[in-house]
């Protein structure tokens, strides 16, 4: 049986970079979302500090997150982010609580 993976985007823009940035992540939901195996693709600001970005993200296995890694979108913002941002990724598993 597959597993649900949750992925957490912590984007911090750097100095002068907000707007950019934004543009950037908010191209990735349409896209994202209309990839067969997202669950969900959200994005959320952080009210204040200005500049930091959340992307969460649903896939329905660890494979549809390998496909979305090999999506043109993706790359696209992987060949951009390192100039906007600093980024923490957390890749997290469903824990099961009895």
């Amino acid at each position: 049986m597959s597993t649900a993976v949750k992925v957490l985007g912590i984007l911090v823009a750097k100095p002068g970079k907000t707007e950019e940035l934004q543009a950037l992540v908010a191209g990735m939901v349409a896209p994202s979302r209309a990839e067969p195996g997202n669950l969900q693709y959200n994005l959320w600001r952080e009210k204040a500090p200005l500049g930091r970005f959340v992307l969460e993200e649903r896939y329905v296995d660890d494979a549809a997150v390998a496909t979305h890694h090999e999506t043109p979108h993706y790359k696209n913002y992987l060949s951009k982010i390192t100039d906007l941002a600093e980024r923490t990724a957390l890749v997290l598993d469903p824990l099961e609580v009895t």
